[in-house]
């Protein structure tokens, strides 16, 4: 079945994904101001959707023999609309990485569900990228 390395690595997107979704819901409740008041919607349905990833993700790990962590990774907050943004773009340039590196392990372990998964989430999370990103400029 599937390498310790890859169910390490799939754990590491579980905590990333707990984390994120967490730090994002936060932000929607906490963000103030016009800006803010602009994002809260956006950010709540991120929240949602990287929830959802945690869950696609558990479910694959769990299938693959793995024991799907509840520890997310540290979450920041950010005491301002910008540094809140600011946080979650570079938290989504890692998740793009980190993702990247579950695609070519999968296919190199000849997982093609695994793959397969991670593109859909892959893409996703480029959209939040470029969503934060635009917000930035």
């Amino acid at each position: 079945m599937a390498s310790d390395k890859l169910k390490e690595m799939l754990n590491q997107a579980i905590a990333r994904e707990l984390a994120v979704s967490i730090q994002y819901m936060w932000q929607h409740v906490q963000a103030k101001g016009i800006s803010g008041e602009t994002l809260k919607d956006e950010l709540r349905k991120i929240s949602i959707v990287e929830m959802k990833h945690a869950e696609a993700i558990a479910d694959r790990l769990n299938y693959l023999g793995g024991i799907p962590t509840t520890q997310p990774y540290t979450i920041q907050v950010g005491t301002s609309v910008h540094e809140m943004i600011q946080l979650d773009r570079k938290l989504e340039e890692e998740a793009i990485q980190h993702y990247r590196a579950i695609i070519d392990l999968a296919d190199h372990e000849h997982d093609p569900t695994t793959r397969h998964l991670f593109e859909l989430i892959l893409a996703q999370e480029e959209e939040h990228h470029d969503f934060f990103s635009r917000v930035l400029e």
